[in-house]
């Protein structure tokens, strides 16, 4: 029980990777928040369809979510609609693998966010294989010879300073995640996983299709007439939503998310074959860093 995290936060670095890219086809119909809520409309009922088959297989009863829950799936919740909206505006202003990977700061992020909120003890080979894998994403994301230079000169940059916060607050939406998962301390990771995936995909519809229906007229329309790429959004976002919050459960969300980097991989290959954007060498020299922090990681996170 203790290393099924592994495979189950493989799938779902590797379906996060094909949702990010079905979402990136509907920035041109949708708004970016029209495009963010087409994760959530579409991912909640077989969301609640997931949760209804593990209730009646039996591998668990329904959880009884206290003041806790409540409190920390809110949270994650409204970070992940704000980290959304950010991670699709920097897509569309930037190379799609170098947007994705700025949003991948997410990972140092979360880790001072769980020590600090949530009291997580991070090994010390655990946290080298963090920073490691922060410097990979970094590598890969910054232009030219010169990444330390590159990020310097980056922070004036409005595009990079908005992905670095959509991975601040991706950062903090893992941990509300985790927090909310565990506090129903349920005997199912399984069961408690997909629970806390329904409460807040069902929130997370609400709220963001209230502020369409308010402040972007006609976009929900748009939205329907876009169900069909829409649906396999969702399809996506909802498995790999499965996976992390079962990963979460079974593991702190910072080596999770660590691991799960190596969506970066999948992202270039998606680039390279799907939008015909050839890898810099920065990018590759990355991805081995980053091989070399995932290693450390689950070493430490053992």
């Amino acid at each position: 029980m203790a290393i099924l995290w592994v495979p189950i936060t493989l799938t779902a670095a590797a379906s996060q990777s094909v949702r990010t890219a079905l979402q990136r086809h509907l920035k041109g119909p949708l708004s970016t928040n029209g495009a963010a809520f087409t994760r959530f409309v579409f991912g909640v009922p077989l969301a609640a369809l997931y949760l209804t088959a593990l209730l009646a297989a039996g591998v668990g009863q329904l959880p009884a979510p206290g003041p806790g829950f409540w409190f920390w799936v809110l949270f994650g919740s409204l970070s992940q609609i704000l980290a959304t909206s950010l991670q699709i505006y920097v897509m569309a202003a930037r190379n799609f693998a170098t947007g994705v990977a700025y949003g991948k700061t997410e990972v140092v992020q979360a880790a001072i966010f769980e020590i600090l909120f949530l009291g997580a003890t991070v090994t010390w080979l655990g946290a080298c294989g963090i920073a490691i894998g922060t410097v990979a994403v970094m590598i890969m994301s910054l232009r030219g010879n010169r990444p330390v230079q590159a990020f310097v000169e980056g922070l004036g940059d409005p595009t990079s300073l908005v992905g670095l916060a959509a991975g601040g607050l991706l950062g903090l939406a893992a941990v509300g995640f985790r927090g909310a998962s565990v506090s129903l301390e349920h005997p199912s990771a399984f069961v408690a996983a997909a629970f806390t995936l329904v409460v807040s995909t069902a929130v997370q519809t609400l709220v963001l299709g209230s502020y369409l229906a308010l402040r972007e007229p006609g976009e929900l329309r748009r939205v329907v007439a876009n169900a069909r790429t829409g649906s396999l959004v969702g399809f996506t976002s909802c498995l790999g939503s499965a996976s992390w919050f079962t990963a979460f459960t079974l593991q702190i969300a910072a080596y999770v998310r660590t691991l799960g980097l190596v969506e970066l991989a999948f992202t270039l290959l998606i680039s390279r074959y799907a939008f015909r954007e050839h890898p810099r060498r920065t990018e590759l020299i990355g991805l081995g860093l980053l091989a070399v922090g995932i290693v450390m990681v689950l070493n430490g996170g053992r």
